[in-house]
């Protein structure tokens, strides 16, 4: 289906939607998700009784914080217990395999930009589904029905869009296309910069300071002009992601890993300058011992560390495995095939 064919399905699900309809929005909260589900509840608010909007993940990370505060987003945490409070539920810059929660629910509405995973048994019947990895966020798509039903977005909404497409294209150097920078360029006029900028600012904890020391300390080149780090023992992920981003500013470093290890799980992940397929590179190094992929430019892998055999640390296992030329051999090989 085309994206017009897509947007006419929506609006035609939207206006079949159900009275009475008590409507849970589940998120893995960043900014695109935050940002999308805060577009879905202003595009179904008239049509149902109540949304709201629930993720399944601490919130950790300052821009994120700043975000919900400054936006207003009324988000809450999952709590299984509260399930029967509604009658449909909803699935936004997410599928089912992502998290466990989200396995646990029927969907009357899938809407992500991420690849395709199996939807089988997911979906109740009449559900809308929109899984289209060729657009740079999610909140570009929602934007895209907000425009086709003529809903001018709020100062708060409009801010919140933009920064999840700045996020997720990593302001147009990741990813993003025509769509993306056109839904860009309309959110632009109805957002507020002063915002937007205050949200921006707002990208470390002083607390992380000390992981950004040990990552330096332990940085080691691997191929391709490649480096990898580890921060060891963390209390949140999302400190990985604002370290491997942080290298990606770095001059000459065309792609990073950082690991660290959370709850029994070693955490890897991933940045590029998509000069290497990282969601390719991801499974090919860890995807036998637990879950690994994403996209060309950003992906992140995760497995127990009962997989590190015993006598050999952790991050050295980590580096061993990013090292191994089979591995890289294989992705060096699928890329070659790919530019022909």
């Amino acid at each position: 289906m085309s994206r017009s064919e897509f947007i006419f399905a929506f609006k035609a699900w939207r206006q079949e939607l159900p009275k009475g309809g008590r409507c849970c929005v589940l998120i893995s909260a960043d900014p695109d998700a935050l940002a999308s589900a805060m577009a879905f509840k202003r595009l179904i608010r008239s049509r149902v009784d109540f949304v709201d909007i629930r993720r399944v993940n601490e919130v950790t990370r300052p821009d994120n914080l700043s975000m919900i505060r400054y936006l207003r987003i009324p988000v809450k945490q999952w709590e299984r217990h509260r399930r029967d409070e509604f009658n449909m539920f909803a699935l936004i810059d997410s599928q089912p395999s992502h998290n466990a929660q989200f396995q646990e629910q029927i969907y009357s509405a899938i809407i992500d930009h991420h690849p395709r995973t199996d939807l089988s048994g997911y979906l109740a019947p009449g559900a809308f589904c929109d899984i289209n990895p060729g657009i740079g966020a999610t909140s570009s798509m929602m934007t895209q029905f907000l425009q086709a039903l003529k809903i001018r977005p709020g100062p708060l909404l409009a801010t919140a869009l933009l920064y999840g497409i700045r996020t997720d294209t990593g302001a147009f150097e990741r990813s993003g296309g025509e769509e993306d920078l056109r839904a860009y360029q309309w959110l632009s006029r109805c957002a507020d910069a002063n915002l937007l900028r205050r949200i921006s600012r707002s990208e470390y904890m002083r607390a992380w300071l000390p992981f950004f020391s040990r990552a330096f300390r332990s940085l080691q080149d691997c191929h391709a002009g490649g480096a990898y780090a580890s921060l060891n023992e963390i209390r949140s992920a999302d400190l990985i992601v604002s370290v491997a981003d942080f290298f990606t500013k770095v001059h000459g470093l065309r792609w990073i890993a950082v690991s660290g290890i959370k709850s029994g799980t070693i955490i890897v992940v991933f940045r590029g300058d998509g000069s290497r397929d990282m969601g390719r590179f991801a499974e090919a190094c860890f995807g036998d011992i637990g879950t690994a992929g994403g996209h060309r430019n950003m992906a992140r892998a995760e497995f127990s560390i009962d997989k590190v055999p015993e006598g050999i640390k952790p991050a050295e296992f980590v580096y061993k495995r990013l090292m191994t030329r089979k591995l890289r051999d294989a992705v060096s090989m699928s890329e070659t095939g790919e530019r022909q």
